[in-house]
């Protein structure tokens, strides 16, 4: 490269990187320090000091007040509510893109106005149903409503996905004799991983960082899940900050994993199939 087509370096783009790792980085610093730093520590030098000594008593303590049990409650309902978005989902998505009919569409459009309509407005209603149907205070009457709650989003996000498929691939399998049974389990799913990968991703996420739904819908300890149970750092005396924060880094891991497995194919299903 000759010197007079070289790039010169954009300064004003370089501080505003470095300014918004400023800004991420600080309170990510102040969070994982204090996970490792006693109470009294933290009380006395303030959350941007540096600890004085590590502790992993935070998490062990998180464990003892009963995180363990909240951790499986979320995990368990978490993975239930992906699993009923991938069972309903994906044939209704296949049925909204290859069925282009009137009623089809009006079916579509009226199923999306359930992203018009927010959580709050129905949490009544929801809990006299959940109640009649004698699931208060269960599990599965917090992932009945959090999957319904999910299957909006998703429907629309993967049907997005799903028109990107070439129509000459399901003339070429057509060619060939092969039934729509076969075109969707040997091409539509296929290729549409990436937005498969999206709408697992959304769901986890709607369905772990749930609270509404299982403050609500539930009553006992045994049925808590990770957003309740933070509730116990929470004391008459104050707060315990250090432990608090502590059982909020347990309850991101599970997120950050399935992100940086499915960070590649969540892309591809943002930007439309192959990436395009």
């Amino acid at each position: 490269m000759s010197r007079g087509t070289r790039s010169r370096p954009n300064y004003l783009a370089g501080a505003g990187s470095m300014l918004w790792l400023f800004l991420v980085g600080l309170p990510l610093y102040v969070m994982l320090a204090a996970t490792v730093r006693t109470r009294s520590d933290y009380a006395e030098h303030g959350p941007l000091s540096f600890p004085e000594s590590f502790t992993l008593d935070n998490y062990t303590s998180a464990f003892d007040s009963g995180f363990g049990r909240y951790f499986v409650n979320t995990l368990l309902v978490t993975v239930c509510v992906i699993g009923i978005v991938l069972l309903l989902v994906p044939p209704l998505a296949y049925a909204i893109v290859r069925n282009r009919s009137r009623v089809t569409s009006h079916v579509f459009r009226l199923f999306l106005l359930g992203l018009a309509i927010p959580a709050q407005a129905v949490i009544v209603p929801m809990f006299y149903l959940i109640s009649e149907a004698g699931l208060y205070d269960n599990l599965l009457g917090v992932i009945l409503p959090t999957a319904a709650f999910c299957l909006p989003m998703s429907a629309l996000i993967l049907s997005g996905a799903m028109r990107d498929i070439s129509s000459e691939l399901f003339e070429a399998m057509a060619m060939d004799g092969a039934s729509p049974r076969r075109m969707f389990f040997q091409l539509v799913l296929p290729l549409s991983r990436g937005g498969l990968s999206t709408i697992v991703v959304f769901s986890a996420l709607q369905a772990w960082n749930g609270f509404l739904f299982p403050l609500v819908l539930t009553q006992s300890d045994s049925t808590k899940v990770v957003t309740l149970g933070l509730y116990n750092f929470q004391t008459e005396h104050g707060i315990d900050i250090p432990g608090l924060l502590g059982a909020v880094v347990l309850s991101m891991v599970p997120v950050l994993l399935v992100y940086l497995f499915a960070r590649r194919a969540l892309v591809q299903g943002l930007m439309g199939v192959g990436g395009k």
